[in-house]
């Protein structure tokens, strides 16, 4: 059956609204991270629209890193550990050589009650439990993060019975829980570092350090994760592409 009709979507471009129908299947699970979408024309028969309409959902889909083409295989939906996908929200950059990504050890994983700043980040009632996960990471070898994640329980069940956090987490979310993480808002701020993450970077207290504070929203716009990390920048930069 198909989605809807050129005559069915209104108010937005029609492109958009094709987009956000076919995003609809990424929320819903009809199609999966690794997974081959049909063609164009394929797709165009079956929402009753033109193939420039869909050519043109699908590009904006791709600039959003939520597809990948491939010359000569077709359109697959992207997964989180596609290269593309990895630096879009890992924008720290040696100074000196190829980009990379880090490393990661887990220190603790704890359970309790979300905290003022949680509920607000991660849009959740009075009451909601979190997950909390400290880590650090590593570029190169060298300590470069200070980090601690939140997760909401309710979107996370049984987080605790995983083995061990592996170290690209956004990949775990989308396998395990079908949580895509589609968008991050980040805060920069210049602080110094506590005895926590002395210990944990091997600097001195005081040191500076980079703090990135990131909200990651899944497809449909709702908050997922609380990430605060704290960086060493005495040997990479914060990597921003403009356009």
């Amino acid at each position: 059956m198909a989605d809807a009709g050129e005559a069915g979507f209104a108010y937005k471009p029609l492109y958009v609204q094709v987009r956000d129908s076919l995003v609809r299947r990424l929320i819903e699970g009809r199609w999966q991270p690794g997974q081959l979408i049909p063609s164009e024309i394929e797709l165009a028969r079956e929402v009753g629209v033109s193939q420039g309409t869909i050519r043109k959902a699908l590009d904006a889909m791709t600039a959003e890193n939520l597809l990948v083409r491939r010359q000569g295989r077709g359109t697959y939906v992207a997964e989180p550990e596609d290269g593309r996908m990895l630096f879009q929200f890992f924008r720290l950059t040696p100074d000196r050589g190829e980009r990379a990504f880090p490393t990661s050890q887990v220190s603790d994983l704890s359970r309790s009650r979300a905290n003022k700043a949680e509920r607000e980040a991660l849009e959740l009632e009075d009451g909601s439990e979190v997950w909390r996960i400290s880590r650090s990471r590593a570029l190169e070898a060298r300590p470069l993060i200070s980090e601690s994640i939140t997760l909401p329980l309710i979107r996370f069940p049984d987080f605790d019975r995983l083995e061990a956090v592996p170290n690209n987490v956004y990949l775990l979310y989308s396998q395990r829980w079908r949580v895509t993480i589609a968008r991050a808002v980040e805060k920069l701020k210049a602080v110094t570092a506590s005895p926590d993450d002395a210990a944990a970077l091997g600097c001195n207290k005081g040191a500076p350090l980079l703090e990135i504070k990131r909200i990651a929203l899944d497809l449909e716009g709702r908050p997922v994760e609380l990430r605060v990390s704290r960086c060493l920048t005495d040997h990479v930069h914060y990597l921003s592409e403009l356009r």
